[in-house]
């Protein structure tokens, strides 16, 4: 009855979101109500001129979602977005999506697996360590998008 229940759910918040509208895209942001790291980033975004909706769920259903976009635990950070036709995992900078709404490239989304210090919504204070966002293809393998020092 439990996974009935998170399926259902999954399915649901992806059935209402909208297709991606050129002028104005949205991230739909689905994170646990306590992660502090997750609401900082969802804040950066916004300051950076992107619309966000939040929906805070438990990790049951967030872990769901995730299996159903086919973010794989290799890929995952804490926070799962969507966006248009892709999703956003983890602590991904603005400017990368943008970049890749801008590209539109043939693939299923972005991610900063794990959650690497310096990266938004992980930085705090001097601390920073390189990173990179990587691409995810349609057949599932990954490329890197962009790197981050």
């Amino acid at each position: 009855m439990q996974r009935r229940h998170l399926l259902i759910a999954a399915a649901s918040y992806l059935a209402t979101r909208p297709a991606f509208a050129a002028g104005s895209p949205t991230l739909r942001v689905m994170k646990s109500p306590t992660c502090g790291c997750c609401t900082a980033w969802v804040e950066q975004m916004r300051q950076a001129g992107l619309k966000a909706v939040v929906q805070d769920v438990d990790q049951d259903t967030l872990y769901a979602l995730k299996a159903q976009l086919g973010i794989t635990p290799d890929l995952s950070g804490c926070h799962t977005a969507t966006i248009g036709n892709y999703f956003i995992e983890g602590h991904v900078p603005a400017e990368d999506i943008r970049r890749l709404l801008a590209e539109a490239p043939e693939a299923h989304g972005i991610a900063v697996p794990g959650m690497p210090m310096g990266s938004p919504g992980m930085d705090i204070g001097d601390e920073r360590e390189a990173y990179d966002v990587v691409l995810v293809l349609k057949d599932g393998s990954t490329l890197v998008f962009a790197r981050h020092n």
